[in-house]
């Protein structure tokens, strides 16, 4: 299951966010969100947790808990809406951060 992790610390790194959901479960993988120009962190990320169980109790656990100073909010993740039928977590993204239409 893949979760969506926001209002991380800009300084929170991937190791740092991997060994949190590990106590949990398994971590499959784990990616932080990187501003292309800066090179920082945009502040979200994504952990893939292949047990659901595992997944559900660090969501359940984890959601609205400070870490490094944030209070982070933690969701299962939804595949973007221009590819429905791809459902392997592949360009994932919170739904809030999608610009506003072009004038």
């Amino acid at each position: 299951m893949k979760l969506l992790i926001r209002n991380l610390a800009r300084t929170t790194t991937a190791a740092e966010l991997k060994g949190i959901f590990e106590t949990y479960g398994a971590v499959q993988s784990c990616n932080l969100v990187m501003d292309r120009i800066t090179g920082e962190s945009k502040g979200f990320g994504f952990v893939e947790m292949p047990k659901p169980g595992e997944a559900k109790a660090a969501m359940k656990s984890l959601n609205s808990a400070t870490i490094a100073g944030s209070k982070i909010r933690v969701k299962k993740a939804l595949p973007r809406a221009d590819s429905p039928s791809d459902n392997d977590g592949v360009g994932d993204r919170p739904a809030d951060s999608e610009a506003p239409p072009a004038a």
